[in-house]
């Protein structure tokens, strides 16, 4: 996505840019921690992530890759925005599940927090269906309040795009808050594996627009978010139950003392979310008085265009 040649050619990396991750909560991990400014949790208990969701998806926005070091540059293990301060609300427990009321309530605080840490993004690696327009929905009401106080809301699309229970072919199926029109929704893309985007298709699992009930165009963008290897923490939820996930270290460290693994591969337009959030957080770095609308704006204009595949 271009965010090494950010740091390299323009020197953005996020820094003095706060980002609130709503999500599963965060542990003090090496390629993060320095990272962390702020973590409570909405939902009781501490503020550390048992289910692995939110190490992960905070590796996206903001990891430095310190475990990743022993090879060559090229293979950095780097989030978007590797200078960026997370500020972690915890609303998901150990099995990431979650309550809108927690969602809200989270959403309530990074707007409280704003000025103290700078928080202009707000990541939403979270949704639920659509039941009623945006325009009723509580949960949508509280992302726009935050929209409007100044913060860019970044929301997955959902992961519902092979669902046909209703004979859509997946369509329809974008998740709240993600049918807002006051946020950037995201969907997600399978890069192949390759560095050009010639071959570049949609995730099968990828939510589809139109949204329910009000008919609203979206996702507003997709970025990669199909095998996605970011941050692992060994005792979560998804790392136990899905240990075949974990990336051996010789694909990213040639330091023979490292006992465990570091990295964990998930897939989803969760993954796909922070792409989009760290670039807003290295665009408001280099422009800090641009508005929410007009960071969509500019992402949305400068996206590339093309006829995508859609991938099994």
């Amino acid at each position: 996505v271009g965010a090494d040649l950010a740091t390299s050619v323009f020197g953005a990396d996020g820094t003095g840019v706060g980002i609130a991750l709503i999500d599963s909560g965060i542990e003090q991990l090496s390629d993060l921690g320095k990272n962390v400014v702020y973590r409570t949790s909405l939902i009781g208990g501490n503020p550390g992530d048992a289910y692995g969701h939110g190490d992960h998806v905070g590796g996206i926005l903001a990891g430095y890759g310190a475990k990743s070091s022993g090879l060559q540059s090229t293979y950095l293990v780097r989030g978007i925005a590797p200078n960026a301060n997370i500020v972690s609300l915890r609303v998901l427990n150990g099995a990431g599940v979650g309550t809108d009321s927690a969602v809200i309530a989270a959403i309530g605080e990074a707007v409280l927090l704003k000025n103290l840490y700078n928080i202009r993004v707000i990541n939403l690696s979270l949704g639920r269906p659509v039941t009623t327009s945006y325009t009723k929905d509580p949960l949508c009401w509280a992302v726009r309040a935050a929209w409007e106080m100044g913060i860019v809301v970044v929301v997955a699309a959902g992961n519902d795009g092979r669902d046909n229970s209703l004979g859509t072919s997946g369509y329809g199926t974008i998740t709240a808050p993600g049918n807002s029109p006051f946020v950037i929704t995201v969907g997600a893309m399978n890069t192949v594996g390759t560095l050009t985007g010639t071959d570049d298709k949609i995730a099968s699992y990828s939510s589809k627009g139109p949204t329910s009930i009000d008919q609203i165009v979206k996702p507003d963008l997709v970025a990669p978010g199909n095998r996605i290897i970011s941050l692992y923490q060994g005792t979560a939820w998804l790392a136990s139950t899905y240990p075949a996930n974990e990336v051996a270290q010789s694909v990213y460290s040639t330091k023979s003392s490292i006992a465990s693994p570091d990295y964990f591969v998930l897939s989803g337009t969760s993954m796909a979310t922070p792409m989009v959030a760290g670039a807003a957080a290295l665009m408001i770095q280099q422009n800090p008085s641009l508005t929410p609308d007009q960071v969509k704006a500019r992402l949305m204009k400068t996206a590339t265009k093309f006829a995508p595949g859609i991938s099994t």
